[in-house]
């Protein structure tokens, strides 16, 4: 759960970023689009665990024989 928790502090970073940005402060534009990098990588760790759980699911439950 702390990789969804980490995914909603970026986001909130982002949109205070975004926000000063958007009213002229150029270097905010930069952090931003840094911030925009990080979101992109949690996300692609949280895609990972997400399949690693599935996997594992099917791992678990045993082949019905028909």
């Amino acid at each position: 759960m702390s990789l969804v928790n980490d995914l909603d502090q970026e986001v909130e970073n982002f949109k205070r970023e975004y926000d000063k940005f958007s009213r002229g402060n150029k270097s905010a534009g930069t952090r931003a689009r840094k911030i925009l990098q990080d979101i992109k990588k949690t996300c692609q760790e949280i895609r990972v665990s997400i399949q690693g759980a599935k996997k594992e699911d099917d791992k678990a439950e045993p082949a019905s024989a028909e």
